[in-house]
């Protein structure tokens, strides 16, 4: 494993462990370089409570690719809708280590858009 994705996971395993001391879903955010996912855990991780990427027909609709903001943003909004049709408004981030920019941005911003609340 190189020493970036090793440093990633380090920090996506502190982020995580904070975030199931507050108590609320966590979204979170895989980025590969073709595709992006998000999935809605509940508070200790053990169920998926809404999930999209861009491998999904109805997110892949209408986009040239899975891995630009423009995607990011598709599945930033389609994970809204499936988190507001399942009841919840107030999530906690995860953004599995990556720096808050780009994709990762693109997708935050289109769920706050959304109506989540992080």
């Amino acid at each position: 494993m190189s020493i970036k994705n090793t440093a990633r996971l380090r920090r996506a395993k502190s982020t995580r462990s904070h975030i199931r001391t507050l108590g609320v879903p966590r979204l979170s955010v895989l980025r590969t370089g073709q595709h992006i996912y998000a999935q809605l855990f509940n508070s200790d991780g053990s169920v998926v409570l809404a999930a999209a990427n861009t491998t999904q027909a109805d997110v892949k609709s209408g986009l040239k690719n899975g891995k630009n903001a423009d995607a990011a943003s598709a599945v930033g909004r389609a994970i809204a809708e499936k988190a507001k049709a399942a009841g919840i408004e107030k999530v906690a981030f995860d953004r599995s280590g990556y720096r808050y920019h780009g994709r990762i941005k693109a997708l935050a911003d289109a769920a706050r858009e959304g109506g989540l609340q992080f």
